[in-house]
């Protein structure tokens, strides 16, 4: 059974709301900046899963007379948004807080409770992370993750995988900072861990928004599926030759399509209609993501016409 990216992102929601108030009452016991950055990154991805959820309702409102194509890049401006803030407020808190650490060290009171609360938080965020896996796979699997993240256009599965995926390498960070601070009695080095995660999500975030950069300013298919388009256009019996497809993303499962086919000089109005409708059934048959398509055929050649140079 398919997971929907909704259920992967409320799967998120519900993990970092758990992960984030026992993170904090760790800090507050301890005084562990690790952790302090750590129940910060939780904050900020609780934040982070309610704009996606906003994103993918209003993603879903019908078209409009202002919206003829829809409302899909919602879900890319949102998704946007939630790069940004992990850059700007969960990197450059963590980072900050570090820095603070660093300059002015204070011991860790009781390592125990960070060593809890740590792993209470990597099962947790395992658990999201394995269900944003499932999702996304269920989808675009191919064989490599990171090359199926680049070619995915639904932000929102991969955006909680990218998340989940810092977050987990973060408590792994955090917790080394808390157990060579205390067993080397050196609190900097709590202060680094907190550095470390800072530029860890700020890494992530310059992904994410490279990524809905790319969608939001009218990214089209990749060049292999433009190529597999043209081929199915020129395969058909009356056509003569076919232009570059062009092509935008509106939405994860939504491409529009326009396309000049010239089609043979000696056939009617009614073949090059049939023909028109028949290209547009075979491109839809092997990529149902393009919702729209627009054929135009282009006036055909002339015997005259081809003996020019």
């Amino acid at each position: 059974m398919k997971l929907s990216s909704t259920k992967a992102v409320y799967g998120a929601l519900l993990a970092n709301i758990a992960i984030a108030v026992v993170k904090f009452i760790a800090a507050v016991i301890t005084g562990s900046s690790a952790m302090w950055s750590e129940g910060i990154h939780s904050s900020i991805d609780t934040g982070n899963q309610i704009l996606m959820l906003l994103g993918i309702r209003r993603s879903r409102r019908p078209p409009d007379p202002e919206h003829p194509f829809g409302h899909g890049k919602e879900v890319y401006f949102w998704n946007l948004l939630v790069a940004v803030l992990i850059f700007g407020v969960g990197g450059g808190i963590s980072a900050y807080e570090g820095i603070l650490h660093i300059l002015h060290p204070v011991m860790i009171r009781d390592a125990r409770w960070n060593y809890a609360v740590l792993g209470f938080a990597f099962l947790f965020e395992g658990i999201s992370l394995a269900i944003g896996l499932r999702a996304f796979y269920s989808r675009h699997h191919r064989g490599n993750l990171l090359r199926d993240i680049v070619d995915s256009k639904d932000p929102t599965t991969y955006t909680v995988i990218a998340e989940d995926g810092a977050a987990v390498i973060g408590i792994v960070l955090a917790a080394l900072g808390v157990f060579l601070s205390d067993a080397l009695r050196m609190p900097v080095l709590d202060g680094m861990a907190s550095v470390l995660i800072g530029l860890l999500l700020a890494a992530v975030a310059t992904f994410l928004i490279r990524e809905c950069r790319g969608l939001l300013v009218g990214e089209g298919v990749d060049r292999r599926t433009a190529a597999e388009v043209r081929q199915i256009a020129n395969q058909d019996r009356l056509a003569e030759s076919v232009s570059r497809p062009l092509t935008m993303y509106i939405g994860p499962e939504y491409v529009l399509l326009t396309m000049d086919v010239r089609f043979r000089a000696s056939a009617s109005a009614a073949e090059v209609a049939e023909a028109t409708e028949r290209i547009k059934s075979r491109i839809r048959k092997r990529f149902p993501f393009f919702r729209r398509i627009y054929l135009e055929a282009a006036e055909p050649q002339t015997s005259a016409g081809r003996g020019h140079r």
